[in-house]
């Protein structure tokens, strides 16, 4: 049974380079990869806060929040 991970990103150019980069080659048979877009989804941008993301791109894995590159504070996104 694969456990959800969630990437987060706000749809900047540095969010999708991310996104094609690292969310595609998590392994499917570990991770099922949820894309949370918080520029667009105020209840994502909620459960970003909540996850401990504090800018974006940002992938969740095991409660554990990696912060990758840097492409907007979530602060900012608000």
């Amino acid at each position: 049974m694969a456990t959800t991970a969630t990437f987060f990103r706000a749809g900047c150019p540095v969010c999708v380079e991310a996104e094609q980069q690292l969310a595609t080659v998590i392994d499917p048979s570990k991770y099922t990869v949820e894309i949370a877009h918080v520029g667009d989804d105020s209840a994502q941008l909620a459960a970003a806060k909540e996850a401990g993301v504090e800018s974006v791109p940002a992938l969740v894995l095991d409660g554990q929040v990696f912060h990758i590159n840097f492409g907007a504070k979530l602060s900012d996104l608000a």
